[in-house]
């Protein structure tokens, strides 16, 4: 058994001494062919133990399964590290890591999104709510309620889409103003952004389905002055503090009197002629505006002698139009990856 224990001893030794000097992946398995392989050292010890005596050859097997299990271990080590070795080898010849790095693919908001939030933003550091409501609305709130009775001309203008005879998809965003002005008595500041759609047909500033946000105030003493303030404030804030922003008489049937609001073209610069974004007129149109109808405030029981309000519709289209100096609304949906990496 002696004899037995120190011929495991070179045998381990000479295996150690073997596995430091294989210097790759086939040198060390060379070494476990020569030891561990089926005709290597360790089977002709194994055959040895036929000569001793049979009370010692069951410890002599465990203390050959022993030198086994540490021989093992070791060529497991070195194999996992001359692997490693051999593998930053390879990536130091084929990588050069002086060269600039590609910069990965990351999304971002999309720019309506990005018009949308800042409107928000700047309405809400004016003590503005935000409100959403369904896509589809009853014609009270789309228009009975805006004093816009079935027989008024004004409704062949909002080209609506009807789901059935008093169901329709919102042409405008104006609904929520009424839903809020029955849930929460005056005063009351809100915005309402959201998805609206109207059959009209698509060209550079027009499209079926359009983003919009509106904006409510109704309190007392609500005077048209507030509404130029705070609209002119917000497209200085969009668009630079030195925007010019006109306000053209125009007719709503829910607002008394009303105003559209207009941003000088940033491509002519006002000169208008044959510019595509602004059709020749110089300006671009960024939506309607006005003080809120009498008619609608009392539809909803509230007293025109003593509350007034103002409120706008915007589309958000439009605005990034001139925000971002594109000349096509459609580029927006068209979700081109070129397009929408020059304005992440």
């Amino acid at each position: 058994m002696s004899d037995l224990g120190q011929r495991l001893k070179q045998m381990q030794a000479r295996f150690e001494d073997a596995l430091a000097a294989a210097q790759d992946p086939k040198s060390v398995d060379a070494v476990r062919v020569a030891f561990l392989g089926r005709n290597g050292e360790v089977t002709k010890v194994r055959r040895a133990i036929g000569s001793l005596a049979a009370n010692e050859r069951p410890s002599a097997g465990r203390v050959i399964n022993e030198a086994v299990a540490r021989m093992e271990a070791s060529l497991d080590a070195t194999l996992r590290k001359r692997e490693g070795k051999a593998f930053e080898a390879a990536l130091e010849q084929s990588i050069d890591v002086t060269f600039p790095a590609q910069h990965p693919n990351v999304g971002s908001l999309h720019p309506i999104r990005r018009v949308m939030d800042d409107i928000a933003s700047y309405f809400e550091r004016h003590g503005f709510a935000i409100v959403l409501g369904p896509e589809a609305e009853p014609d009270y709130y789309n228009f009975d309620a805006l004093n816009i009775p079935p027989d008024h001309p004004a409704r062949e203008g909002f080209d609506s889409f009807y789901l059935s005879d008093d169901m329709l998809l919102r042409p405008h965003t104006s609904p929520m103003q009424i839903r809020t002005l029955e849930a929460f008595a005056p005063p009351v500041a809100v915005i309402v952004p959201g998805k609206c759609y109207r059959r009209d047909a698509v060209d550079a500033r027009h499209s079926f389905m359009f983003h919009q946000v509106e904006g409510l105030l109704v309190g007392e003493a609500i005077h048209f002055g507030h509404l130029k303030g705070m609209l002119i404030g917000m497209c200085r804030e969009l668009f630079g503090v030195d925007t010019d922003v006109r306000f053209r008489p125009s007719y709503f049937p829910f607002t008394e009197p009303s105003a559209e609001v207009d941003a000088r073209c940033p491509v002519c610069q006002g000169s208008g002629g044959t510019c595509r974004m602004c059709g020749g007129a110089g300006w671009i149109e960024l939506g309607g505006s006005g003080m809120v109808h009498p008619n609608v405030l009392r539809n909803l029981k509230y007293d025109p002698d003593v509350y007034s309000g103002w409120a706008f519709g915007f589309g958000l289209e439009r605005i990034a139009l001139r925000r971002y100096d594109i000349d096509d609304i459609r580029r927006f949906f068209e979700n081109d990856p070129q397009f929408l990496e020059q304005l992440a």
